[in-house]
């Protein structure tokens, strides 16, 4: 199935307050196990899971997400199976086939590159949707929005109009999956999101001074930095407090201490 831009999307179904935690790393195994980060909506509450780097796993109301989702099937073991996937790009660190072979057989949601990919099994139960479609999935509002370079050196790795990032509207608040994405004029124009997902690592996505100007710009409530390998988050947080827009940082578990 094939959306259309700005065009209505059904999917059919295969189907308090935040709290800041200190950068701690939990093993894989007991991340299914503790409390999660947790943020309250309308008629519940939706709890972050964070997997590896960039792939992550929502628990909403309406069902649980899987965002980006690599590292096979033994990485979502202790986690509740998907009620929908999301792809926002192509690269390994997001597009894993032999990990989407291996999870439950639910909607997807991709960019039109990797739909294009995808075996014509899986292509089948997989909405297309790019830069500005939006729609509706799970019964929660969605929109595509662009993820792209934009610094000279760095286009062609994320070319203008390619990839996605996500927007959903869950209870009420607007949730941001970024994807990998620069401080772009359309991130930096978004309004009323309640909680963000950020990428910051060159040279593929921004910098941390770049990620922290975006937040200055567009506010959000809340910001995970994630995709963020290598990166000085402490720098970060502290630009964040700066730049005035109150937005409060959480700093997750990405990544295996070593591999930080």
């Amino acid at each position: 199935m094939h959306l259309t831009r700005r065009t209505g999307l059904k999917l059919a179904a295969a189907l308090m307050g935040t709290a800041v935690l200190p950068a701690l790393v939990l093993p894989r195994a007991a991340r299914a196990q503790d409390a999660g980060f947790r943020h309250a909506v309308e008629g519940g509450e939706v709890v972050i899971h964070p997997v590896d780097h960039a792939s992550t796993v929502l628990e909403t109301p309406a069902g649980v997400i899987y965002v980006d989702p690599v590292g096979g099937a033994e990485a979502y073991a202790d986690l509740p199976a998907p009620d929908l996937i999301l792809i926002t790009h192509e690269h390994g660190d997001h597009y894993d086939q032999p990990t989407l072979d291996a999870l439950p057989e639910v909607p997807m949601i991709a960019n039109p590159a990797v739909a294009g990919m995808l075996p014509a099994a899986m292509a089948e139960r997989t909405t297309t949707m790019a830069n500005g479609d939006s729609g509706e999935a799970l019964g929660l509002p969605i929109e595509a929005i662009p993820a792209y370079n934009i610094t000279e050196d760095r286009l062609q790795n994320h070319p203008q109009g390619r990839d996605n990032g996500y927007i959903l509207t869950i209870g009420g608040q607007r949730f941001l999956i970024a994807g990998d994405t620069e401080d772009t004029p359309e991130l930096r124009a978004l309004t009323d999101i309640h909680v963000a997902f950020l990428p910051m690592n060159l040279p593929y996505t921004m910098s941390v001074d770049q990620a922290a100007a975006a937040v200055t710009a567009f506010a959000p409530d809340v910001v995970y930095p994630y995709h963020h390998r290598g990166s000085d988050l402490d720098a970060f947080t502290a630009l964040v407090a700066e730049g005035g827009s109150g937005t409060q940082v959480v700093v997750a578990p990405w990544y295996a201490e070593a591999d930080a």
